[in-house]
């Protein structure tokens, strides 16, 4: 196995995840933005789809601005083992989600929310509002989780914010922490569209382009060129890794999980509805779904 780089790792998460924690958290999407008091900062001022970098640090603190909560208690510290989480009535987590909208979710996130007087920090469990629970962590250490103390394990658009190594430490832990059984729920940017948009003129690329431009309407329009919509997938929001179908096999069966147990799903469409109803519309069209379990 290639040597990790947690620290390019940690680098690169923060941005992962920002319209999926605006969602869970609460914060008005970016189709809302107009909406917003006159004297608020516009944070999207100075989006230029061209710069990856620049573009990289605006949503980092996007990402940052939404980590906020009114209250956070502090309800439990690591080791979780099975029973402290069934005591919290949690069965499973939702990685990259400041506030799961599972009823039996635990969210985490690299990046860690703050309220008057407290912040929250790695190896507790937090609630957040009296509503929801939360723990801070990175996917590049061990998680904190007992053995087999999970039923499930949700994470949308995250794997391809770290590399193909944390890919495969991360799925690793993710598969000693589900209880027989249990099921990971993956999705990831599916790199099989992106290539038949570009050889195929394939009108994904112009759907996408639309749906994006609904979303972002604060910014200026992504631009059509056929080369820069292959481009924005490498290189922007910190993609690390980018998978198709036989590439999401490879990782998890290099994290030990078997080939016949990898399944094909579609969007909110799963073994488990509660868990497919995590998926985001907004990132449907470009997605491949797979679940999987230990």
């Amino acid at each position: 196995m290639q040597h990790r780089d947690p620290a390019a790792d940690r680098d690169r998460a923060r941005s992962d995840g920002a319209a999926h924690q605006r969602r869970a958290a609460g914060q008005p999407a970016m189709s809302e933005a107009g909406s917003r008091e006159a004297d608020q900062p516009d944070p999207f001022a100075d989006w230029n789809w061209e710069d990856p970098a620049g573009l990289n640090q605006v949503m980092d603190e996007f990402t940052a601005s939404l980590a906020t909560a009114h209250t956070l208690e502090r309800v439990a510290s690591a080791p979780y083992s099975a029973a402290q989480l069934a005591t919290l009535g949690i069965t499973g987590i939702e990685f990259a989600a400041f506030r799961t909208t599972h009823s039996a979710g635990l969210g985490a996130d690299l990046v860690g929310l703050r309220a008057p007087g407290a912040s929250t920090e790695p190896g507790h469990i937090y609630r957040v509002d009296s509503e929801c629970y939360f723990t801070q962590l990175d996917i590049a250490e061990p998680l904190p989780v007992a053995d087999a103390a999970l039923d499930w394990v949700y994470a949308e658009h995250l794997i391809e914010h770290v590399s193909l190594p944390t890919a495969v430490h991360w799925l690793t832990e993710v598969r000693r922490v589900l209880a027989p059984g249990g099921v990971l729920r993956l999705t990831t940017p599916d790199l099989a569209k992106y290539v038949a948009g570009y050889l195929d003129g394939d009108p994904f690329f112009a759907k996408h382009r639309r749906r994006v431009g609904q979303a972002i309407r604060v910014a200026p329009a992504m631009p059509a060129r056929k080369a820069f919509m292959f481009n924005q997938l490498f290189y922007l929001y910190g993609h690390r890794w980018l998978y198709d179908l036989a590439e999401l096999r490879h990782v998890l069966g290099e994290a030990g999980f078997a080939a016949s147990e990898v399944r094909l799903c579609g969007y909110r469409s799963g073994s488990r509805d509660d868990i497919a109803e995590l998926d985001q519309k907004f990132r449907s069209d470009e997605t491949i779904y797979l679940e999987v379990s230990p």
